[in-house]
């Protein structure tokens, strides 16, 4: 009895860490189009055909994705019906995650018509979803390591200097949070959002930038991950670390907004914090992926 109640855990456990790595490979791949307002239009003014057409043709390239790797580690014993539940688990992780940062940017409300709540959560779910069929092409898949790789692992972190280690991360944030964000600063809509967002939905966002970027660095098994567990460093421990990132990453946004003009050292310290939060999103989500990377 014990026996069977320990493998029906690891099966929950394996299944949440799996949804977990597809929700951030779609947070990777899908969140500079969250941000594009062209899409929402089209989602708002979409006929129930297009809809129709655009779920019918994620379905068929997931399929495919889903046919040779997918977001979920190398299982045995794989059929191929499997692709087919691994197709409607990814679109419905899209699905669920687009909508719930569409209802986080403000951008699905009470006065928002079925219509166009379903419109825009379709058509945003279409990149995301396929960031969760890529989950693992991304940043690649932790295999089972042997012993000797990590002793290999352990001896090499020992001899780094903490203070490198350190700037090393910072540097890595930097460059991932600038690849993500950098091409949504200059847009309308940081500000369109940062009028939208009252402080309780400021609060959410930075919970759920934490949140992210923990998943990304530490949950979601990809590659390195057991690395960056026993990683050297002024914030080696996760927590400090996701902190630490995050706040890099809150400083980034906020240079990308004065580098582009829609920030200047005359607005109101608010006007700095709403902007920089809601840039910060994206720019976290980057910066989680650059720590993965070195």
């Amino acid at each position: 009895m014990g026996v069977v109640k320990k493998r029906n855990k690891n099966v929950w456990k394996s299944e949440i860490n799996d949804i977990i790595r597809g929700a951030c490979g779609g947070f990777l791949f899908g969140i500079p189009l969250l941000y594009t307002m062209e899409v929402w239009w089209i989602g708002t003014q979409a006929k129930p055909q297009l809809m129709m057409m655009a779920i019918a043709l994620t379905f068929s390239v997931v399929l495919l994705l889903n046919q040779t790797e997918g977001f979920r580690k190398r299982r045995h014993n794989w059929r191929p019906y499997q692709a087919v539940i691994d197709t409607v688990e990814a679109m419905a992780i899209g699905l669920a995650c687009s909508a719930f940062v569409l209802l986080l940017l403000r951008e699905l409300t009470f006065e928002t018509s079925v219509k166009g709540i379903v419109g825009k959560i379709i058509f945003e779910s279409v990149p995301f979803t396929f960031g969760v069929a890529l989950a693992n092409q991304f940043l690649g898949n932790i295999s089972s390591s042997n012993g000797e790789e990590q002793t290999t692992r352990k001896a090499n972190s020992s001899t780094k200097d903490e203070l490198h280690a350190t700037f090393a991360d910072v540097g890595a944030t930097l460059i991932g949070a600038t690849v993500i964000a950098f091409s949504i600063a200059p847009t309308d809509e940081v500000p369109m959002l940062a009028a939208a967002a009252s402080p309780p939905w400021q609060l959410a966002m930075i919970a759920t930038s934490l949140l992210i970027s923990y998943g990304i660095v530490f949950q979601a098994g990809f590659s390195d991950q057991q690395k960056r567990m026993q990683q050297q460093g002024v914030f080696q421990r996760p927590s400090s670390e996701t902190v630490m990132s995050y706040l890099v990453s809150l400083l980034a946004a906020a240079f990308m907004l004065w580098f582009f003009q829609k920030l200047t050292f005359s607005d109101p310290w608010t006007m700095w914090l709403d902007h920089t939060l809601v840039l910060g999103l994206p720019a976290t989500i980057g910066g989680a992926a650059g720590r993965l990377a070195i």
